[in-house]
């Protein structure tokens, strides 16, 4: 995995304490870690930053060789 295959979205825990939901790829799926035993309370911009995380990494899925022949052309 590169470091461009992962993104780090800031958000705060129920609390109001700094906290990171991360999104990466693993093989041929997209993971999502987020704060232990805690919600992610994300801002706006925060959304929009992991919308734009999921969509990066569902891309990189998608060129994957296990996964090319089941991508659809367009």
């Amino acid at each position: 995995m590169s470091t461009r295959d992962e993104w780090s979205i800031s958000c705060r825990d129920l609390a109001g304490r700094r906290r990171d939901v991360t999104v990466f790829v693993s093989s041929d799926k997209v993971v999502l870690v987020v704060p232990p035993g805690e919600a992610a309370v994300l801002g706006p911009l925060d959304v929009g930053r992991l919308r734009a995380a999921l969509r990066d990494a569902v891309v990189v899925v998608a060129r994957t060789p296990e996964n090319e022949a089941d991508t659809p052309s367009y």
